[in-house]
Parts: C-alpha cells; sequence; structure tokens
C-alpha cells in the first residue's frame, strides 16, 4: 500500500487518496490478526481500511500483484527525454518533510530516495517567515539538525544532508540567523512573498539573496504557477540575476514540479548561455514526489544543459566542497 501512495503521489492524485492508503498501511502493520481478519472477511473493521485499500491487502497477502498496484504503474510515464541526466544525479537539493509543510517524517522520504538510487538528499524545510507552511525557527531547525544526525547513523550510506529553504525578504536578506545557515550544508533561497513586485526592486532583491555567501541555490526563480491555480511569473531583470548567480556560485534551480517547471525554457537556455551552474531538483512534499526529477531533466536535456553544469551530479563530499 506504501507503493501505492508512491505512485498515486507521483502522478498528483488528490491527498485524501494517498492519505487513504498510507493510514491503511499504518493500521494493517499495527495489527497482529490480518491473516484471521482476512480468513473471517473483518478486515474492514480496522480503522482506516476500506473496501478497496482490503482488496489490495487481500492480494498483496496471497502473493499477487494487487491490480490496483499493477494499474498504477502501467500508467506511470518514463519518458525518454532526459534519462541519461536523470541517471546522472546523484541526490537532490530541494525537498521537505512534515517538519514544514512537506507530508511524511524524514526519514520515509530519505528511505524513498534511496530505493529510487540518490546517495544524498537535502532536507530543506521552509524557514519560520512562511507561517502557512509551518516554518522552522532556529530553535525547530537546530532540533531538526539533531535529528538527521540519527537518521544518519542507520541509514549510511545514504546521506541526509542539512538545509534549508530559507525566505528572500523584500531587501534581499535572509529569514534565517547568519550564523545558523552557515552551519547548513546546503541552502536553498526562494522568494515566496510580493511576487509583482516591479522589475527593478525584485531583481534588487534576488541579487542581495543570491550575492549572500550561505547560498547555494536560488530556488523557482520566477515564482510562476503552470497548473492548478496559475500564477505569472514574476518581473526582473534575468541577466543581471544569472550573473550574479554565475559570479558568486550560486546554483540556479530547475524546479521539476509540474505546476511549477521553473524557469522557463527561455530563461533556462539564457541562464546557460550566461554560464551558469543548475541543480535539478524535485521540491517534493511526499515521498512519491521525489521521482518528478525526470520532468526537470526532460527541459534540462531539451535546453541542453550539459551534466557536468548539474551540481546535483556530484558525490556528497564534492558538493559540500564546491563553495
Amino acid at each position: 500500500m506504501r507503493e501505492v501512495a508512491f505512485w498515486l503521489e507521483r502522478a498528483g492524485e488528490p491527498t485524501y487518496r494517498v492519505r487513504a492508503f498510507r493510514r491503511a498501511a499504518e493500521a494493517v502493520a499495527s495489527a497482529d490478526d490480518v491473516a484471521q481478519r482476512l480468513e473471517s472477511g473483518r478486515l474492514t473493521d480496522l480503522p482506516g481500511v476500506g473496501k478497496t485499500t482490503a482488496k489490495v491487502v487481500e492480494q498483496a497477502h496471497r502473493g499477487d500483484v494487487p491490480d490496483y498496484l499493477r494499474r498504477l504503474r502501467s500508467e506511470a510515464e518514463r519518458p525518454e527525454e532526459g534519462r541519461e541526466l536523470r541517471a546522472a544525479l546523484r541526490g537532490d537539493c530541494h525537498t521537505h518533510s512534515d517538519w514544514s509543510d512537506g507530508g511524511s517524517p524524514i526519514e520515509e522520504m530519505a528511505e524513498t530516495a534511496r530505493d529510487l538510487g540518490h546517495e544524498w538528499m537535502v532536507l530543506t524545510d521552509h524557514s519560520p517567515r512562511l507561517t502557512v507552511a509551518n516554518g522552522l525557527s532556529a530553535e525547530r531547525l537546530r532540533q531538526q539538525l539533531e535529528v538527521i544526525a540519527e537518521i544518519n547513523e542507520r541509514l549510511a550510506p545514504f546521506r541526509i544532508l542539512t538545509g534549508i529553504e530559507v525566505d528572500i525578504l523584500d531587501d534581499g536578506s535572509l529569514d534565517q540567523e547568519e550564523a545558523l545557515l552557515a552551519e547548513l550544508d546546503v541552502v536553498v533561497a526562494s522568494v515566496h512573498s510580493k511576487l509583482r513586485m516591479d522589475s527593478a526592486a525584485m531583481t534588487r532583491r534576488m541579487c542581495a539573496a543570491v550575492r549572500n555567501p550561505h547560498v547555494d541555490v536560488l530556488g523557482h526563480c520566477t515564482g510562476r504557477r503552470v497548473a492548478g491555480t496559475p500564477r505569472p511569473q514574476s518581473e526582473f531583470d534575468a541577466d543581471e540575476v544569472f550573473r550574479a548567480c554565475r559570479d558568486h556560485g550560486t546554483a540556479v534551480e530547475i524546479n521539476s514540479r509540474p505546476d511549477r517547471l521553473d524557469p522557463p525554457r527561455t530563461l533556462l537556455r539564457r541562464a546557460l548561455e550566461l554560464g551558469c551552474v543548475f541543480s535539478i531538483d524535485s521540491d517534493s512534499h511526499a515521498p512519491g514526489q521525489l521521482d518528478w526529477l525526470h520532468l526537470g531533466c526532460a527541459r534540462a536535456q531539451e535546453c541542453e544543459v550539459p551534466a557536468d553544469r548539474l551540481i546535483n551530479t556530484r558525490r556528497a563530499d564534492e558538493l559540500l566542497s564546491w563553495k
């Protein structure tokens, strides 16, 4: 049922449907009489287990691939575009857990990343100003660092790198203590507010952020949304921002979320022409979304971004010594 939830998340299905399978998985895992319940037809008496999830459990218990799972696997798109780049990626620089606005625990996100073939994953939960996303205060972030250290002991050689998606404030400063940012492995800086700021002010704001020595990645640079509730891209002098990224060693994110796909191809090609490096990231908020990287890889390949310009083709130690 966890794999069912994975494919549902990957396909962008409604959250309530995903949660139904995760709740059912937890209920079945905690029950010590599943076989007896299946035999007597009482599996649906378990809280959170309905007819659909019960059928999945019944077929799996028999050793069969459940029909529901078989269908999801067959419907999953595996595009040819970007496969070479996808195979070259060793990790993901932008992920979220249930410490902020993600839907799953840190360890579950990490285990899924590992199972997808990653060597490492950067955990980048939100900073405190983004209260709607339960952003992490300095105190909570320090607590998270301790939790990550414990999980890394269990998951080695897979490695969770410490990080944050820090808000770029109106004046270009960052929404977290500078000393704490200096302790983190990777800092993704993103604009989440006043996205319609005039072009000159937005350019100054973004340039100030990417020049900060603690910032490693400029996240979803235009802030646009192309699905769900569409949102136009922010206006700024792209050449000036991308030159600042190039000159200060800040990677431009190729955001793989299907509702973002940011930056647009024209800006992606321009950043490439100007000599920027990139990070293809999932911006995942659930385990199944970690596999959205193929969308960013397809766009990168279409725009002829070479693998050696992608920071997440590097081993963890190489990434940490990059800046």
